[in-house]
């Protein structure tokens, strides 16, 4: 680790104080780079956005994809205060980053009952076992729509 990526990780660690102090949300933040300049920032936005997905990866990853005019982030780094819960997990392998450091880690987060263990363990289970019901509906309807996709001759794969 080079005294940038310290840098870069103190910045995402300020962001993570800034959304805390200003009531956003939780003490999250995250920042991506990429050539050496941050082009993306974020802290946990979830209580002032009123939004459940608004925590700080994913809003460094909108905000990065916004500078690049894209919708994938490769060469970049993220740099994240905590280790990334399964939704951002989820978020940064979609946007394809290079590399991810980060500083506290999940059970760091846990101690804080920021605890995202159960989330894990809903994903192992079969479906129908799950907390939450998850119902198939109209499935018939929707298939049509991926075989369009698949013969279509101009899609943007990703």
């Amino acid at each position: 680790m080079t005294e940038k990526d310290k840098g870069f990780m103190l910045r995402a660690i300020q962001l993570a104080e800034k959304g805390m102090e200003n009531g956003s949300g939780g003490p999250f933040g995250a920042v991506v780079v990429k050539k050496g300049k941050i082009i993306g920032e974020g802290y946990n936005s979830v209580i002032s956005e009123k939004d459940p997905t608004a925590h700080a990866e994913v809003l460094a990853i909108r905000d990065a994809c916004r500078s690049l005019n894209s919708f994938q982030l490769e060469g970049c780094t993220v740099y994240t205060s905590c280790e990334p819960c399964p939704m951002c997990l989820g978020a940064i392998y979609w946007a394809r980053p290079e590399k991810v450091y980060y500083a506290c880690t999940r059970e760091d987060a846990a101690e804080i009952e920021f605890d995202d263990h159960f989330i894990y363990e809903e994903l192992e289970k079969e479906i129908d076992k799950r907390k939450i019901d998850f119902k198939n509906l109209l499935r018939d309807k929707a298939l049509p729509l991926f075989k369009m996709w698949k013969e279509k001759p101009d899609k943007t794969s990703y």
